[in-house]
C-alpha cells in the first residue's frame, strides 16, 4: 500500500542540492513504456516509430526485460548518481560496469523479493557480476542507439529548458518554491520533503547527503525516488514542456533557411522532424537516394545531422545545433 513519506533536510543538504540530466533515467522508463503495449497521450509518436525497430536489439532484449520489469523495483545500480550536471551514456555505463559485486547482489536480492525470482540472465549476473554487468551495459547501449540516440537532441533540449527554468526559480524565489513546484505529489514544508504514494517510507539515515533533482521525459505520471547510500537521494520528476515534445515542426523549409543551406538541404533538415533513413527521405522528398546521401553528408559535416545505426538501416536525426536553427521558424 502506498504511503506518504518524509525526508528531512539539513542546511548542508540544501546547500548540496543540484540538478542533473541523466540518460539512464530516460532509458529505464522508456523501456517500461514500450513493454506496456499501451497507447500514451504524449509519447505515442515516439512509440510508433521505435517499436518496429526493436528487432535490431536482438537477443540482448532479454537482459532489458529482466532488469526493468513491467512494474515495481528496478535495481538501484542501474541509475548511478550523476557525477556532473549532464553525464553521457558512456559515463553512466562505465559507472554501472564498475558497480561492486556485493552491491549488485544486494539489489538483485531485493528485486527477487519484489517479483517472481530472477530470470536466467540475472542469475548469471548474480553469479558473475563483472561479466554480467558488461553484457548488461552492451544491452543498454544497443537499445539506446535504436530508441533514444536519434531523439536525444530534442529530449535533451526539453530537459535543459526545465533545468534553466528551475534555476531561475531558485535565484528569484528560493529552493522551497522549486521543490513545491516539481510535482503535485512532492511538497516541501519545515525542512522536510514529503512524497505521496511511495511504496515504502524513506529514512534520511539510510540515504546520502544532499539531493539530486533529475528532470525526465519518460518518468511519469508521478515522480520516482532512488535512495541508495552513500549516494544522495535522486528524485526524477516529469519535466516541464514534455506535452509538446513530439509536436510537428514546419512542413516546408523557410525561404531564409533555404537561401543559406540550399533548398534541398533545408528540405531534408525539415523532413528530419523524426529520424529517418536515406530511403525514407528519398521517398518523401522526391530526391534521388544518391542526392539525399550527398546532402546528408554535407549536413553531417556541418554538425546539423547525426547518424545512428539501427540493425541494417542508418537513421539520420537533427542535432541540437539544427534544432536551434529551426526553433525560430516554428
Amino acid at each position: 500500500m502506498a504511503v506518504e513519506t518524509e525526508l528531512s533536510f539539513t542546511v548542508g543538504d540544501l546547500a548540496s542540492m543540484r540538478f542533473a540530466v541523466s540518460p539512464m533515467w530516460e532509458l529505464g522508463p522508456s523501456l517500461r513504456l514500450l513493454a506496456s503495449g499501451r497507447a500514451h497521450p504524449v509519447h505515442r509518436p515516439w512509440v510508433e516509430q521505435v517499436r518496429p525497430r526493436l528487432g535490431a536489439v536482438g537477443p540482448l532484449r532479454g537482459w532489458l526485460t529482466e532488469i526493468v520489469p513491467p512494474a515495481g523495483y528496478v535495481p538501484d545500480f542501474v541509475n548511478p548518481a550523476p557525477a556532473g550536471p549532464a553525464p553521457t551514456l558512456a559515463e553512466e555505463l562505465a559507472a554501472i560496469r564498475a558497480t561492486p559485486a556485493e552491491r549488485v547482489r544486494r539489489d538483485l536480492d531485493r528485486l527477487r523479493e519484489y517479483g517472481d525470482g530472477l530470470g536466467p540472465r540475472l542469475r548469471t549476473l548474480y553469479a558473475d557480476p563483472p561479466a554480467g554487468l558488461a553484457r548488461l551495459a552492451e544491452a543498454f547501449e544497443a537499445y539506446w542507439k535504436v530508441a533514444l540516440a536519434p531523439y536525444w537532441a530534442r529530449i535533451r533540449a526539453a530537459l535543459d529548458a526545465d533545468v534553466l527554468h528551475r534555476a531561475r526559480q531558485v535565484a528569484e524565489h528560493g529552493a522551497a518554491r522549486v521543490l513545491n513546484d516539481l510535482h503535485a505529489e512532492v511538497r516541501w514544508s519545515r525542512d522536510t520533503l514529503r512524497l505521496e504514494r511511495r511504496p515504502k517510507p524513506l529514512d534520511r539515515r539510510t540515504s546520502g547527503a544532499g539531493l539530486l533533482l533529475i528532470p525526465s521525459a519518460f518518468t511519469g505520471p508521478g515522480p520516482l525516488m532512488r535512495v541508495a547510500p552513500p549516494d544522495p537521494p535522486q528524485l526524477a520528476y516529469p519535466a516541464r514542456g514534455i506535452g509538446s515534445l513530439w509536436a510537428a515542426r514546419p512542413a516546408a523549409p523557410n525561404a531564409a533557411l533555404a537561401a543559406v543551406l540550399g533548398r534541398s538541404r533545408a528540405l531534408l533538415l525539415v523532413e528530419l522532424d523524426a529520424p529517418a533513413s536515406t530511403t525514407d527521405l528519398a521517398r518523401r522528398t522526391g530526391l534521388s537516394p544518391a542526392a539525399v546521401s550527398q546532402y546528408l553528408t554535407a549536413l553531417r559535416d556541418a554538425h546539423l545531422v547525426s547518424a545512428h545505426r539501427a540493425g541494417r538501416s542508418v537513421l539520420y536525426a537533427r542535432t541540437a545545433a539544427a534544432e536551434a536553427v529551426l526553433a525560430p521558424l516554428t
